[in-house]
């Protein structure tokens, strides 16, 4: 018998996923159940205030379907309102950060086109645990507690606080107003919750920036994805404005460097590591709003491009870019795959950690921060501007064996969900680890990687003193960390290898799930 699978971030999405396929539904169905049950119960990660992107998969298909959820600017975003402040970036307590939600749009174009049964099933878990209730988990107590400062008052996460004080870990809560604007979606789609009191509560948040007649518009897109070849499989993912092109870029460039075999040599770190800054140096100048890139999105991942890029790396020492190459996080990554072999790549964010400090006072959910994703810089193509998306982190994966898929693969992580992509790819697709080597494996990351930037790693700990001490001759800075990185994942993945699928959580969060059966 074929398996199914999911894998999330959180038991109780996984479960809600779970209990739609066991029920007969597909994989969107499942990915949708799983998305929106991760925002009742997660909502330091992800929720409808935020957006989406999502790979889709059946065999036969030539590549997968890619979906662009991602919201834009309302039409009275302006650079201008923030005065003559010496500013590159929204600050992060101004209601220019919060862009519209493009989740719910998201959710409806899956269900529409791909969903095997009416979104209000799919829906269905979610307003379950959200009625009923759930216990708070650790990261929730430690979001929560944080932002106690902001947030304690805000009537959107007030059952986060009750008696005023910050949820701790056990602790039962039930989310009604969240429940109660679920179920006007599920009952009357889009409508209920874009021109409804959500909408209304949006529009009053952000102090009219965003208005009623900016969210008439659909925020969700069918796009055409792009994608490399990689060990003899196809890596997809979404086009900018996501930086998804990276994942697949760094370990294309990688293969280029004809790494060692052996998972523990010191070099094949340092050329993972210099197939990702060779290429990340250009990512704020290609990463943009679709009509405004500087590069066009099907030459990201073009094999001359990525070929020049893998010719500027020395296998002795850390380089500096450009070089010449050519023209230029609260976030839930949870993946699918049911028993006829469709397979989901799907994740949503509220941005950084819990998203904007505004939320829609009477309908329960946060509301993103993506318009940190701006640029002030005048020209720039990223430029704050009315109607525009930002630079957006999501990174989701989806591998292909011919008109097969063969993977799917992503996480959360910000601005280095690539890195964490690259490192896990490079040791489950390309070096054949088990998943669980691969989960539990010591990761990188890099948060300066412009151009003329060095090589400075934070590693967590496990990584030997004979690779640290190699990686330090050959020119990296190198920030030894004491403990494993929560927010270096979770990284949910599956294998789907004939009629059986393999996948393995990340142990850095303890909520996180993987359910094959």
């Amino acid at each position: 018998m074929t398996s199914k699978a999911v894998a999330s971030p959180h038991n109780l999405s996984a479960e809600a996923g779970r209990r739609l396929l066991a029920s007969g539904g597909n994989a969107v169905d499942a990915a949708i159940a799983a998305v929106a049950a991760q925002g009742v119960v997660a909502p330091e990660t992800s929720g409808i205030g935020g957006d989406l992107f999502a790979l889709v998969h059946r065999p036969g298909w030539d590549k997968p379907r890619a979906l662009n959820a991602s919201g834009r600017s309302g039409s009275n975003a302006s650079a201008g309102i923030l005065g003559e402040a010496d500013e590159t970036e929204v600050p992060r307590d101004h209601p220019l950060t919060v862009t519209i939600p493009g989740c719910v749009d998201g959710l409806v174009a899956l269900s529409e086109r791909y969903g095997g049964f009416p979104l209000s099933d799919a829906l269905a878990p979610a307003i379950d645990l959200a009625r009923s209730g759930f216990e708070v988990s650790t990261e929730q107590e430690r979001a929560f507690t944080r932002m106690a400062g902001v947030y304690r008052s805000n009537p959107s996460v007030a059952d986060l606080y009750p008696g005023g004080r910050p949820v701790v870990r056990g602790d039962f809560i039930r989310r009604p107003d969240l429940a109660a604007t679920l179920e006007s979606v599920a009952g009357s789609g889009r409508e209920s919750f874009y021109q409804g009191q959500p909408g209304e509560d949006i529009v009053e948040a952000v102090g009219g920036l965003i208005t009623l007649q900016d969210m008439e518009s659909i925020q969700a897109e069918w796009v055409d994805p792009i994608g490399a070849h990689v060990a003899g499989l196809d890596a997809w993912t979404i086009p900018p404005n996501s930086q998804g092109y990276l994942g697949p870029a760094t370990l294309s460039v990688f293969e280029m460097l004809a790494p060692p075999e052996d998972l523990e040599n010191p070099l094949r770190r340092h050329l993972l590591i210099e197939a990702y800054r060779c290429l990340a140096w250009e990512r704020n100048d290609l990463v943009a709003d679709p009509a405004h890139l500087g590069l066009p999105a099907h030459l990201l991942l073009d094999r001359d491009r990525l070929e020049r890029a893998a010719s500027s790396v020395s296998s002795s020492q850390s380089g500096a870019w450009p070089k010449g190459i050519g023209t230029t996080s609260g976030t839930a990554y949870l993946c699918v795959a049911d028993s006829s072999g469709m397979a989901v790549s799907i994740i949503q964010s509220n941005y950084r950690g819990t998203g904007s400090p505004f939320g829609a006072a009477r309908s329960g959910f946060l509301l993103q921060d993506r318009g940190g994703g701006f640029s002030l810089t005048s020209g720039h193509p990223n430029e704050l501007a009315p109607r525009k998306r930002p630079l957006h982190t999501l990174s989701p994966t989806l591998w292909t064996a011919g008109t097969s898929p063969k993977w799917v693969l992503g996480t959360r992580g910000g601005s280095v969900q690539p890195q964490l992509v690259a490192q896990v790819g490079a040791d489950a697709i390309l070096g054949g680890a088990e998943l669980e080597t691969a989960q539990s494996a010591p990761r990188w990351a890099i948060s300066d990687f412009g151009p003329y930037s060095e090589s400075r790693l934070s590693v967590e700990p496990g990584m030997s003193t004979a690779t640290l001490t190699d990686l330090r001759s050959r020119g990296h800075v190198i920030e030894e960390l004491d403990a494993p990185q929560p927010g270096w994942g979770p990284l949910s993945l599956i294998e789907l290898d004939g009629d059986t699928r393999r996948s393995a959580p990340d142990p850095r969060v303890d909520t996180a799930t993987s359910l094959i059966f």
